[in-house]
């Protein structure tokens, strides 16, 4: 959001009261954000996954799987997310609950090829979770983390999931963008939302997801305040729901944080149950 920070800073500059946002101000590949991994990810366990889509990119990820485990976790990180730099840590905040987890770098970004839209990045999410599925079927849940969330929600709606995760969630691309923008800049600014980015719409979205699911955010997090995602876990009408606070966390650190895993792994466990 910083590139949104940036052309609210040069609207003002330039007298301007509008600014358009398009995809590729929020969705930062490799390509546009310099950003690339910085190491290879080499863990116990680890088997590499491809999977080829029809228009020719190739998705690159891995999958953990552990001796008994009963589910598997498909992980979608948030934006800028490299299975290479920060799979490590998601792998150690999901190990004590006894799962398999599955990570793969949206297309352009890190391992994987391709140019990432709003469109395909759902298109590989399903794609990903059908294969994952085959595998193991019945027992895949998904969890997303910022951007993650989006697209996991969206495999939620459109797949019969074991469980449904949502870490520092929001509610919609506009709640997104005006979150980034200072308090000071908004009497001055008018944000337009390019077509692709209004149809973003968490609370619709899980509204019709019937999964159990789990909504975690930090009471620290600037980014998708709380607020925003109590919002997203009202919208869902299953019965099986919670939504704990952490306290102390901020947007990227609440999966990491102790007090999480007291929640996230007895849901995974028997996500049913909550």
């Amino acid at each position: 959001m910083r590139t949104t920070l940036l052309f609210a800073g040069l609207a003002l500059l330039a007298g301007c009261k509008t600014i358009t946002v398009e995809e590729r101000h929020i969705i930062r590949p490799d390509a546009l954000s310099g950003k690339a991994p910085k190491q290879r990810l080499d863990m116990p366990g680890v088997e590499e996954l491809e999977l080829a889509r029809p228009d020719g990119a190739v998705l690159k990820g891995v999958l953990l799987q552990k001796p008994g485990a009963k589910l598997t976790v498909l992980y979608f990180g948030g934006n800028l997310f490299h299975l290479d730099d920060a799979g490590d840590k998601v792998a150690a905040a999901l190990a004590p609950c006894d799962v398999n987890l599955a990570m793969v770098d949206y297309r352009g970004y890190g391992r994987s090829s391709g140019t990432p839209t709003v469109a395909n990045m759902t298109d590989d999410a399903l794609a990903t979770f059908d294969y994952l599925n085959q595998r193991y079927p019945d027992a895949v849940a998904v969890h997303g983390q910022s951007l993650g969330s989006f697209v996991a929600a969206q495999v939620a709606r459109q797949r019969n999931v074991a469980g449904l995760v949502l870490e520092s969630t929001t509610t919609n691309a506009r709640d997104m963008v005006n979150g980034s923008i200072p308090w000071y800049f908004k009497p001055f600014i008018q944000v337009s939302l390019a077509p692709s980015l209004q149809a973003i719409d968490n609370t619709d979205v899980v509204s019709h997801v019937q999964a159990p699911t789990l909504v975690l955010t930090g009471d620290a997090d600037k980014d998708t305040p709380p607020a925003l995602a109590l919002k997203v876990f009202d919208a869902l009408p299953s019965r099986h729901k919670r939504f704990l606070l952490t306290r102390g966390a901020g947007h990227n650190d609440v999966l990491s944080n102790p007090a999480t895993a007291g929640a996230l792994c007895p849901f995974l466990r028997d996500p049913a149950m909550l």
